[in-house]
């Protein structure tokens, strides 16, 4: 049987995917990059954004025209299918979230072998390695945490065991989840105690340090993490440790008015701590990448609301933003809330965020033109190297100009 793997959405999503696409060769398949050479697809679905879902039908559709070609959907949207997946044309099962075990069951495995962990990711010189999955928040725009449930997170022995299998053939590991900031929180709880997660307490920062303990080998990276959720362990790594743990940071921001995060459900930070947080680690931190995720329109947003946000916006070192119109979701509390911004405000409220990001982009890399950063690889094609920087800078050099090493010093240009 040849399988076609496709994944939308996020890191959390794309380590589920090799996870299910390790299982899958493990059991005698052939993956194939061409969906023309399958016998079957499986498709890893996002739920964030009601384009993303729309994106995903658009794709499961085109297969379903081009070969036909029989698909199984699991992931996010899966989890949160209204009917809509299941009658698309060649739809075969819609599998709920994305434990290996179900995705080939619906293939038509039976006592399938399946590893817990990952051993590579592609064959990249980077990996993701996911520490924990859901999230206790409940966010009034978020359908993600209604689709992955609670916070679960991984013990610190099987996490480091995978990280040191993955370290054979990455130089940079980036540790992903829902919620990474509140790593080891549901165990104070005595929750944590299904397949594969742990009964113990650690913290995030005690992971991290863990981690660069037992395997020295590698550069490690947070995925997106609260501001406020960056505790003194981590900051010290940080600080102390750059070669270790790459300084950036993806610091959710969403809004920069305290009256809109609090119609947002995200009660754990404001504007002022937020900001006092970053500040402090900028201080510190000569080489710092620093991105956000950023709302426009929420319902109930104010002229003034969206001109807190871009104030703080601008006050903060950001070196890239991710700006999303506000997009109701099935089932989430923000589809109750008064106040819908109309869609020609809502889409210019964005614009303004996303040109300020992109001047702030700018300036980052102008900022850095001239220095030596440490790079690793990310990709290779059109006669190049693609390579990533401590900062979360693209790089690019031509091949002839490359050692071969999959992390190595590059000046910024």
């Amino acid at each position: 049987m040849n399988v076609f793997f496709h994944t939308f959405g996020c890191r959390a999503n794309q380590y589920d995917t090799e996870l299910v696409r390790q299982a899958f060769a493990d059991n005698g398949v052939a993956v194939v990059t061409d969906p023309a050479l399958a016998d079957l697809a499986i498709v890893n679905s996002c739920t964030v954004t009601a384009e993303s879902e729309a994106k995903l039908r658009r794709f499961v559709g085109r297969l379903a025209r081009n070969k036909p070609l029989e698909t199984i959907v699991m992931g996010c949207a899966a989890a949160r299918d209204d009917g809509r997946l299941r009658a698309l044309p060649a739809v075969r099962a819609i599998v709920p979230g994305a434990e290996p075990a179900g995705v080939l069951a619906a293939a038509g495995f039976t006592a399938p072998r399946i590893e817990p962990g990952l051993r590579r990711f592609g064959a990249h010189a980077r990996a993701w390695l996911k520490i924990q999955d859901g999230c206790d928040e409940h966010c009034t725009f978020c359908a993600t945490t209604l689709a992955r449930g609670a916070n679960r997170s991984r013990s610190v022995s099987e996490i480091v065991r995978e990280a040191q299998v993955l370290a054979e053939h990455h130089s940079e590991i980036v540790l992903t989840g829902v919620h990474i900031g509140t790593y080891g929180q549901d165990r104070e709880e005595g929750g944590g105690k299904g397949e594969g997660y742990s009964s113990f307490q650690a913290t995030l920062g005690e992971l991290l340090e863990a981690l660069v303990e037992a395997v020295p080998s590698v550069r490690f990276r947070l995925s997106s993490i609260e501001a406020t959720e960056v505790d003194d362990r981590i900051a010290r790594l940080l600080i102390e440790a750059p070669d270790r743990v790459a300084p950036h940071l993806h610091a959710p921001l969403q809004a920069g008015s305290n009256q809109v995060l609090k119609r947002m459900g995200r009660h754990w930070y404001t504007a002022e701590s937020y900001r006092a947080r970053l500040e402090w680690l900028a201080e510190r931190l000569p080489v710092f990448g620093l991105g956000a995720d950023v709302i426009a329109g929420f319902p109930g947003e104010t002229p003034e609301d969206h001109a807190a946000t871009v104030a703080l916006v601008h006050a903060l070192p950001f070196t890239y933003l991710h700006v999303f119109p506000f997009s109701a979701r099935a089932e989430t509390g923000a589809t109750r809330l008064p106040g819908q911004v109309r869609a020609p405000e809502l889409q210019a409220r964005a614009e303004e965020l996303r040109v300020l990001g992109e001047e702030k982009a700018r300036a980052h890399r102008a900022s850095r033109v001239g220095q030596t950063a440490d790079a690793v690889a990310s990709g290779r094609s059109g006669g190049r190297v693609d390579a990533l920087t401590e900062d979360y800078l693209s790089v690019y050099l031509p091949v002839e100009q490359w050692d071969g090493r999959p992390r190595f010093p590059v000046l910024v240009d």
